[in-house]
């Protein structure tokens, strides 16, 4: 016979300590009857009062669950109340309640499975506890409660069967849960108790030779728990080695070799997962990252069971959470595919997130796909129109998961059958249930497209040869404010097309063409060429002349739209250039009072050579004088080299501040267009380069090589090129690149992920024509602004692809598609506008990029007014290469109009009498 186990040895200490602990309080219990016996008035009165206010509680939260029976939190409370209360019954009747309406949890059970098990202590009444075990298993899966299952099975082992029925339920723990690596090894430690209980009792007494039955019972003993040694050492676990060390004590002959080579391959396999475990210990509650990382690890080894444990950890303590739900039933329908495991696993995903569309959508096509039957998928369905979902496009997409099962269900090849009834029953009810039920409680359609209907159409056209009903359909569809969209009506042209005849695709036609407002020219192009192939000439006048009309219309309407769009712009320019004068007005009036403070003096600037002015220096700052000097001959400088002919150069912009020996990075960019006689970089103060210069050729050959270059990504930034043109001198030239006109040929794509590239929206867009350019709109940082432009073959091939490609998913994301119709640019400023320019003051000169240093006017501000007005040019921009207007006024010209230099006196002059008319307005 063997030793007892160091286990067995632990469990009769803690025999021994819970009797002379039973004792103590026995001696305890006597004295406080004793005593009581003073207080006990006392006590009464305060119970009565807790008593009296505990039952009003309970009465308040029974009527709040009659209102409402889906408040979680309301129904543990209540729970609490009667546990406290000692109100057996009631509190039997909360806890079935709320299990028929959520998974319980794992204290929840607990406490129940005690108060039943101390409630039925017959024989008799041992089978419901058994039955409600089995519900608390269903729900989660959890060791602890696993244990209490087998140990509450250990005290029925002396009935009939009740040995067989014990291991029976520790063989399905250890399976449910002997993988758990922290929690695992309490079972096996128990299963293996168990059965050296069993053994004690079929080992013969000492002294006495055993006959042939009891050996044969005494060896398959002996076998079964040093088969339950090997089963536990080839999972690996926590604490392994200490079982081990036990199995090598317990054996008479050792450890087997097979034993020893899996304990040691599930060493191997505990350290793998080591990290993981040791990340959930230390991490807080819910552990959702550290459970989604170990999952993934377990997904990669592929040990179905151990995915299958990981998985029932990680929604133990994130029950709520619908991704892991979702992940964990698609690996059961795709890899596992257990009938049993996969429907249960579905049944506790959406009693655990009822409000997920996806779960039920998930759990009607797995119990299609393992053979349920009809009424069990009907019942599901009915469960999950009542689960609250939290958008009326989820109960959209429910209906047609289930009326696809219905649909499957149907033997077409009979004209009339059971299956085929109830299908449009289902269709007819589905309907009305999204537009009285659906649309009061969301205030919105959850099918604005109907596709539920264009669904029900197509089947009775192409299954059921139904045209009248499917026409029937149809004309619901497009009353529904769909007949302004042209892809519908093309949607309905492709039916009849298909199934139908020449006279209704004429007719849906023609419908089109009068009702369409998206793409009009669309739909008109389709009945042209439908009327080319089918039509008499008769026909095609018709279709010719209607179409002409209804294109005239609409321009008619487009025209009145940018109108109104024009003057609303101009509108708002206005009201702008009025906020401008009043700030200009304002900083007049400051400066006036402080020339009247005596601010100024009339010596203080000098004239350079070049015409200019600069600000003196104070008597004696001869160095200030000079640097002065200098200023005014660079500035003269600057000019003069702005003033030489710029057919061969071209101006860069947008470059980056940092850039590294740019004029060096810019000569490498260009020499490949021809020789390169300067790059000229503008800087700012301290030399800092301020992101734009030009390059000059020593020929003006190189210059349209080098404008291909515009667009052209620097150190991840798009390099802008343009041909220095004085805008001043050349009206007309056009700053902006690209069409602003629609192009038919070219659809406009907006919502695309930032990640999206050239390469991977042209493999997007070949399915639906030849692909002649791709371009992706960016801001001047080069950052994607999510916009494309992707220009077809033709203009069919165009439309084609709005109408496939539109609002289709990108890297989870909704792209919009339209033909290309830019907004028209503000032309206004050309010449030859009709708006009226007269009461708007000019733009500035110096354009969005700045003023710069050749534009910097060096007469005082009060003095600017005085000045005439420059010139504007288009687009509100300026040639950078242009000289900016010399300052001169109407007193400063000659007799022949010509404008002369300004000598001090004169500018002495002008700042008094300035001054002076500030000083007396009247």
């Amino acid at each position: 016979m063997a030793a007892p186990s160091n286990a067995e040895q632990t469990q009769l200490q803690d025999m021994e300590e819970e009797e002379a602990g039973m004792e103590e309080r026995e001696m305890e219990s006597d004295e406080e009857e004793g005593m009581g016996v003073e207080n006990s008035e006392d006590e009464e009165d305060d119970s009565s009062e807790d008593e009296k206010e505990n039952e009003a509680e309970i009465q308040r939260l029974e009527e709040q669950l009659s209102i409402n029976a889906f408040d979680y939190n309301c129904h543990v409370d209540l729970i609490k109340l009667l546990k406290q209360e000692g109100e057996l019954l009631r509190l039997r009747k909360a806890r079935q309640k709320m299990s028929e309406l959520f998974p319980l949890t794992e204290e929840i059970w607990l406490d129940w499975l005690k108060d039943e098990i101390r409630l039925t202590e017959e024989d008799s009444n041992r089978e419901k506890v058994y039955e409600l075990f089995e519900r608390a298993a269903k729900d989660y899966i959890c060791p602890d409660i696993w244990l209490e299952y087998a140990q509450y099975s250990i005290g029925g082992m002396g009935s009939p069967g009740g040995i067989d029925k014990v291991r029976s339920i520790f063989e399905r723990a250890v399976t449910a849960v002997g993988l758990h690596m922290t929690k695992g090894q309490t079972l096996w430690e128990a299963y293996r108790e168990f059965e050296n209980a069993v053994l004690s009792t079929v080992q013969p007494p000492p002294g006495r030779i055993p006959s042939r039955e009891e050996q044969e019972l005494l060896s398959t003993q002996l076998e079964r728990i040093h088969t339950l040694f090997r089963r536990q050492l080839a999972v690996p676990l926590m604490d392994m080695e200490t079982t081990y060390a036990e199995y090598e004590e317990w054996s008479e002959n050792g450890v087997p070799e097979t034993a020893v080579h899996l304990y040691r391959k599930a060493l191997q396999q505990k350290e793998k997962c080591k990290s993981y475990e040791e990340a959930l210990m230390v991490a807080e509650p819910p552990k959702l990252a550290e459970y989604q990382a170990y999952i993934e690890f377990e997904l990669k080894e592929g040990d179905p069971a151990r995915v299958q444990i990981t998985f029932e950890r990680a929604l133990a303590e994130n029950c709520l959470v619908p991704d892991m739900w979702t992940k964990y039933t698609t690996y059961l329908d795709r890899q596992l595919k257990i009938k049993d495991l996969v429907l249960s696993t579905h049944e506790r995903a959406v009693r655990n997130c009822p409000w997920t569309m996806s779960l039920w959508k998930s759990y009607l096509q797995a119990l299609e796909r393992h053979g349920a039957d009809h009424q069990s998928v009907s019942d599901v369905f009915e469960k999950a129109l009542n689960a609250g979902f939290i958008q009326a496009t989820d109960y959209v997409e429910i209906w047609q998961a289930y009326l696809d099962y219905l649909r499957r269900r149907v033997d077409f090849s009979k004209e009339s059958s059971k299956e085929l009834e109830e299908l449009r029953a289902a269709f007819s009810r589905s309907l009305d249930y999204l537009k009285q039920d659906v649309e009061e409680r969301f205030g919105e359609s959850g099918d604005p497209s109907c596709a539920v209907m264009q669904i029900w159409a197509r089947i009775e056209a192409h299954h059921c040869k139904n045209m009248q009903k499917a026409r029937e359909l149809w004309d619901n569809i497009m009353t529904k404010g769909n007949a302004k969209y042209a892809n519908m009506w093309l949607e309905y042209y492709n039916l009849e097309r298909a199934y139908g005849d020449m006279t209704h695709c004429r007719k849906a036609l023609h419908r089109a063409v009068q009702c369409t407002s998206d793409y009009p020219e669309h739909v008109c192009e389709v009945l042209l060429t439908f009327e080319r192939v089918e039509g008499t000439l008769e026909d095609w006048d018709t279709a010719v002349q209607k179409t002409e009309t209804r294109l005239n219309r609409i321009n008619e309407q487009r025209a009145k739209a940018a109108e109104k769009e024009t003057n609303l712009v101009r509108h708002e320019e206005e009201k702008m250039e009025q906020r401008r004068k009043a700030k200009a007005e304002k900083k007049a009036q400051k400066k006036a009072q402080k020339t009247r403070n005596g601010d100024n003096n009339p010596d203080e600037y000098m004239e350079t050579e070049s015409g200019l002015f600069v600000r003196n220096a104070p008597p004696g700052n001869k160095s200030g004088a000079a640097r002065n000097a200098q200023q005014g001959a660079a500035v003269a400088a600057q000019r003069q080299n702005d003033r030489r002919d710029n057919s061969c150069s071209v101006f860069i912009s947008n470059l980056a501040y940092t850039l590294e020996d740019p004029e060096a990075k810019l000569k490498s960019l260009f020499e490949s267009c021809g020789p390169i006689q300067q790059v000229r970089l503008i800087t700012g103060n301290g030399g800092i380069s301020r992101g734009y210069g030009y390059v000059q050729f020593e020929s003006a050959a190189a210059v349209p090589d080098a404008l291909k270059l515009d667009r052209k990504e620097v150190e991840g930034r798009p390099m802008f090129v343009s041909p220095c043109i004085d805008k001043n001198k050349n009206p007309d030239f056009k700053v902006f690149k690209y069409n602003t006109s629609m192009e038919k040929h070219k659809i406009f794509i907006s919502g695309l992920p930032y990640s999206c590239t050239k390469e991977q929206l042209a493999e997007i867009c070949k399915p639906h024509g030849s692909i002649r350019d791709v371009r992706l709109v960016t801001y001047r940082t080069g950052k994607p602004k999510g916009l494309a432009y992707v220009e077809f073959a033709n203009e069919t091939q165009a439309s084609q692809a709005v109408l496939k490609l539109d609002g289709i998913d990108v890297e989870g994301n909704k792209i919009s598609v339209a033909i290309s119709n830019p907004p028209r640019k503000n032309l206004t400023d050309k010449p030859g506008s009709s708006r009226p320019t007269g009461d708007i003051m000019p733009r500035q000169v110096h354009g969005s990029r700045g003023r710069g240093r050749t534009q910097l006017s060096l007469l005082p501000r009060s003095l600017h007014r005085q000045l005439a007005p420059p010139g504007k040019v288009e687009n509100g921009t300026t040639a950078e290469l242009a000289p900016p207007p010399t300052a001169t006024s109407s007193t400063a010209a000659n007799a022949g109009g010509e404008p002369r230099s300004l000598s001090n006196s004169d500018f002495a002059k002008m700042l008094l009498n300035n001054n002076e008319c500030k000083k007396n307005p009247n």
